[in-house]
């Protein structure tokens, strides 16, 4: 008969590896992370380095209050990709669901692999397509505008950013459409026949037994997309390299230019690593406190 010790044991020996991958892949590098950026590290050793000094929030310091103030307009830029993401390409993704699964429309099949085929292409490739495609002076864009207007000139310095939040629209809707798709197929049909049958309309359909149902699957989806939008970099860096002039930047492209570009940089880019590990949660406490509030039960 197994004893409790033994039993112990055997959940200790099934945790260990999964913990040790978890502390050397991911707590370690984060915590010392989040160490570096109270340094003035420069390169070369970290132990034993005499030159490495903690110099307290100097980093911090400086990225909130340089004069270009180029951490604000990164942070207002990842903003906007969170809004585009969570009230764009959830709600549209949640549409098209919706729309599919019930097969409101014919070809659900071709429409459902159209809308998920900019998932499987790179990033790299769809920013260097759109680049092409629109970002430049004599683009497919630009030569279609001057077909019309040859007058017309190119210039990207007027909200340059709705190209990238319309590309991100685009790429990523595909992604909660399927999410969405395998979770309303996993409602149990008969509930809605019997709705159906009680006069209840699509829309009172939608609102009394889908949405409730989809509560939990909003919220993961909200806190993959808020992950995933303070982390976009690939496409904005082959897209537009964050110009014209750092309007188009993000906190990832900063902390990038930070770390490898001109004189390196790493307490700085380790301190907006840090910023944006704490503006994620922060945001996704307030998605679970509002799916608390207003969420229904799965």
């Amino acid at each position: 008969m197994t004893t409790q010790r033994e039993k112990k044991f055997a959940y200790a020996a099934l945790v260990l590896p999964a913990l040790l991958i978890y502390l050397s892949v991911v707590a370690f590098p984060t915590i010392f992370s989040v160490l570096l950026s109270f340094t003035n590290y420069n390169g070369g050793l970290v132990f034993g380095n005499p030159n490495v000094k903690f110099v307290g929030f100097n980093s911090y310091q400086w990225m909130f209050t340089e004069p270009s103030r180029m951490f604000y307009t990164s942070l207002k830029n990842n903003m906007l990709i969170v809004a585009v993401s969570v009230f764009g390409q959830i709600p549209l993704g949640f549409a098209l669901a919706y729309v599919l699964s019930r097969k409101l429309v014919r070809g659900t099949g071709f429409f459902q692999a159209m809308i998920y085929l900019p998932n499987v292409i790179s990033p790299v490739i769809i920013g260097v397509l759109f680049r092409v495609f629109y970002i430049s002076p004599h683009s497919v864009y630009m030569e279609i505008l001057r077909f019309f207007n040859p007058a017309a000139e190119f210039t990207l310095n007027t909200n340059p950013m709705i190209p990238v939040l319309v590309v991100i629209l685009w790429m990523y809707t595909g992604f909660y459409m399927i999410i969405f798709m395998a979770n309303i197929q996993r409602i149990d049909v008969s509930i809605i026949e019997a709705a159906r049958i009680d006069g209840a309309k699509e829309t009172q359909i939608l609102s009394r037994i889908i949405l409730p149902a989809l509560s939990g699957v909003i919220v993961t989806c909200a806190i993959l997309a808020i992950a995933g939008s303070l982390k976009s970099f690939d496409l904005i860096f082959m897209m537009t390299g964050g110009g014209p002039a750092g309007q188009t930047r993000v906190l990832s492209l900063f902390m990038y230019l930070a770390a490898f570009q001109g004189a390196a940089n790493y307490p700085l880019a380790n301190a907006i690593s840090t910023v944006m590990v704490l503006i994620s949660f922060a945001l996704i406490i307030i998605t679970r406190k509002v799916e608390k509030i207003f969420g229904g039960k799965e």
